[in-house]
C-alpha cells in the first residue's frame, strides 16, 4: 500500500483508504459474507472477480451514468475512485421474484410497495424490473423500504431519477449476460453524488456478491435456482443449524474450492476474458 493513503474504513469486504482529497483506493479483500456475518474462511482470488466485474461493468455502463473508477491497479484487487457523498439507500432492481422478495410476496402479495399478480411462484420471471430500495445497514440485516421512505430519505425528484438509471442499467446488464447464458435474476447499487451533484456509479457492479446470477440452461421457475453466486455459501450454511449470528462457521475445502469456480466461472462467461489473462494484466476488462 502506498505510504500516502490512510486507511479510513472497512466493509464486510473491502478495505478502503484516502489518496488525497479527491481520490479514495478501494481495496477487495477475499472475504465473504453470508446472513451479514464476515465468515472465518477465505475465498482465494474472490476480490479480484470483483474488482474485475466492476471495471468491465463501469466500461460499458458510461453512457447511461458516469462511475467512479479512476484506474485498477496492477494487482487486481485494487480500484482508485473519485471521491463521492454517498446516498443512503440500497438500489435494488428484481427482474424474477427471489429471496427477500419471495418472502414479502409471500407474506403481502407485495415487494416493496410493488403490489404483484397472485399465484407467483419462487423465482418466477417479473413482467417487468422493479426498483426495490432498502436502506443501509451499519449492522445487521438491510431493511426492504417502500417509494415513501426512499423518497424521505433521498428526496421525490432524486428518487425517480436513481429508479430510472438503476433500472436501465439493470436491462442493459441483463440482456447482455443473458446472451452469455446467465439470468441476472437481482442486483443491487450503490449511487453517490460528485460535487455538482451529479449522480454516479459506485462501490460494484453486478458481481457475484451485488447480484444473483442463475445458469439459463438450468432455470425452473417454482423452486430456488443453482447459482454462480454466494447462494452456494449460504446454502452451505442452512446445513449447520447455525443461528446467522457472530462468529460464523468455517468453510470446508470444496465449498472454497467450489465457491472460487462459481466466481472465475461468472467472470470468464461475462466478460468473455480468460480469468488468468485479467490476472496478467486488469486493464484487459477495460477494452
Amino acid at each position: 500500500m502506498p505510504e500516502a493513503a490512510t486507511h479510513v474504513g472497512s466493509g464486510k469486504v473491502r478495505e478502503l483508504y484516502e489518496l488525497d482529497d479527491n481520490r479514495l483506493l478501494l481495496v477487495a479483500s477475499d472475504r465473504i459474507s453470508t446472513f451479514d456475518v464476515v465468515l472465518p474462511t477465505e475465498i482465494p482470488d474472490k476480490g479480484r472477480v470483483l474488482t474485475g466485474l466492476s471495471g468491465f461493468w463501469f466500461a460499458r455502463t458510461r453512457e447511461l451514468v458516469p462511475n467512479h473508477l479512476l484506474a485498477l491497479r496492477p494487482d487486481g484487487r485494487s480500484t482508485e475512485c473519485r471521491r463521492l457523498e454517498m446516498l443512503p439507500l440500497e438500489c435494488v432492481v428484481r427482474g424474477y421474484l427471489t429471496g427477500s422478495g419471495w418472502k414479502d410476496y409471500q407474506a403481502t402479495g407485495a415487494v416493496c410497495g410493488h403490489v404483484l399478480a397472485e399465484g407467483l411462484r419462487d423465482s418466477d420471471k417479473l413482467p417487468e424490473p422493479i426498483f426495490t430500495p432498502a436502506t443501509k445497514a451499519q449492522e445487521g440485516h438491510d431493511e426492504n423500504i417502500d417509494r415513501d421512505r426512499a423518497a424521505e430519505l433521498v428526496g421525490r425528484e432524486r428518487l425517480e431519477e436513481i429508479e430510472r438509471v438503476a433500472i436501465a442499467l439493470y436491462r442493459l446488464a441483463s440482456a447482455y449476460a443473458a446472451e452469455r447464458g446467465i439470468l441476472i435474476a437481482d442486483t443491487k447499487f450503490e449511487l453517490g453524488l460528485d460535487p455538482d451533484g451529479q449522480l454516479v456509479l459506485a462501490d460494484e457492479a453486478f458481481t457475484p456478491d451485488s447480484s444473483r446470477f442463475w445458469p439459463a440452461d438450468e432455470y425452473e421457475p417454482g423452486r430456488p435456482q443453482p447459482s454462480f453466486d454466494k447462494q452456494f455459501v449460504r446454502d452451505y450454511c442452512e446445513t449447520l443449524g447455525w443461528d446467522k449470528t457472530d462468529p460464523g462457521p468455517a468453510l470446508p475445502e470444496d465449498v472454497v474450492a467450489g465457491t472460487r469456480a462459481r466466481y472465475v466461472e461468472a467472470f470468464e462467461r461475462l466478460t468473455g476474458i480468460a480469468f488468468d489473462d485479467y490476472l496478467a494484466d486488469p486493464a484487459v476488462v477495460l477494452a
